[in-house]
């Protein structure tokens, strides 16, 4: 079982390890999307998104976290992307400017495993205190990574999910306050 859990972890941080989009590859990274096949996109849009996990402060989380606001922005970070943490602080910010009804972000860590050392844990800890980024952060695991970063190659990640847990949209990269809330607003009045 070790040695799995080993395997995975190594999986996922080299899938991860492989891409970290800043604002000036939005753009780019963005074009290469919007080429893949509609069909596939509409798929994978259409499927519920299931979940357990824990965050950062050792609470267990799960998809139902989903149901608690119209629309949920799962940022996936990394930390040692600086694009990432660039957005992290407007994104602190986002996250108390909305209605809970309405909008929440939720942080996936995408280098630290929920069984990390202590030291790893509090790393990441000061890096969301730093940051301001005062909402909750998951911890990754297998569920966490089957559920949601099997097609992440590039970090910042960011999906926007319903109420029902179904994934609305994807953003490759890092965007600043007014990107977001532009995007926030638009799937909100869609909703």
């Amino acid at each position: 079982m070790k040695k799995k859990q080993i395997l995975l972890a190594a999986f996922m941080l080299l899938a991860l390890l492989a891409g970290c989009a800043g604002k000036e590859k939005e753009d780019e990274v963005q074009e290469a999307e919007s080429a893949e096949s509609t069909d596939t996109a509409a798929e994978e849009q259409a499927q519920q998104i299931i979940f357990t996990g824990q965050d950062i402060e050792g609470n267990q989380i799960s998809s139902d976290i989903f149901s608690q606001s119209k629309i949920t922005m799962v940022n996936v970070w990394a930390t040692y992307c600086n694009p990432c943490l660039s957005e992290m602080p407007e994104l602190g910010e986002l996250a108390g400017a909305y209605e809970k009804e309405e909008f929440q972000i939720i942080g996936i860590i995408s280098d630290v495993m929920d069984n990390a050392d202590q030291k790893t844990i509090d790393m990441a800890k000061d890096l969301i205190t730093q940051t301001k980024a005062e909402y909750p952060h998951l911890l990754l695991n297998e569920s966490v990574y089957f559920a949601l970063l099997t097609n992440v190659t590039v970090v910042p990640t960011t999906f926007f999910v319903d109420e029902n847990g179904v994934v609305l949209e994807t953003v490759l990269g890092a965007m600043d306050r007014s990107g977001w809330e532009a995007k926030i607003n638009e799937l909100l009045e869609k909703e």
